[in-house]
């Protein structure tokens, strides 16, 4: 009985890898066929969606986002939320040490994730309506 089921998953290990193979060739070949053309539109190509992504980082950055910022108002929360995309916001409680925690982990996020805004909010001094 052990002896069937080894010899099926080997059969079935066997006819993925093939597969996976097969898929792999049929790359190669595309790749190898493409013309000096075809390559220099999928370089272009790339250098574009390049050139794109550091506009929209620039644009980001200069937005704030990249680091984790406390709002102070509620005008400015709003204004913030209307400016970006993406925004997380953390409502926070200076005295609660769970919120520092968040906090910590909310500020290496931010560096990471440059498309979406981090705020903070302390609820003790900014009531929102």
């Amino acid at each position: 009985m052990a002896a069937n089921i080894q010899a099926a998953l080997e059969r079935q290990l066997m006819e993925s890898a093939k597969i996976a193979e097969e898929m792999l060739d049929a790359e190669i070949d595309k790749l190898e066929k493409m013309a000096d053309d075809d390559l220099e539109g999928l370089r272009q190509r790339r250098l574009d969606a390049m050139k794109r992504l550091e506009k929209k980082k620039r644009d980001w950055l200069s937005k704030g986002h990249g680091e984790y910022s406390e709002l102070s108002s509620e005008p400015e929360f709003f204004e913030a939320c209307k400016r970006s995309e993406n925004v997380v916001v953390h409502f926070y409680r200076g005295s609660t040490f769970r919120c520092k925690i968040v906090d910590k982990h909310l500020d290496i996020l931010a560096k990471k994730h440059l498309e979406t805004r981090f705020l903070k909010i302390s609820v003790d001094k900014v009531r929102l309506s």
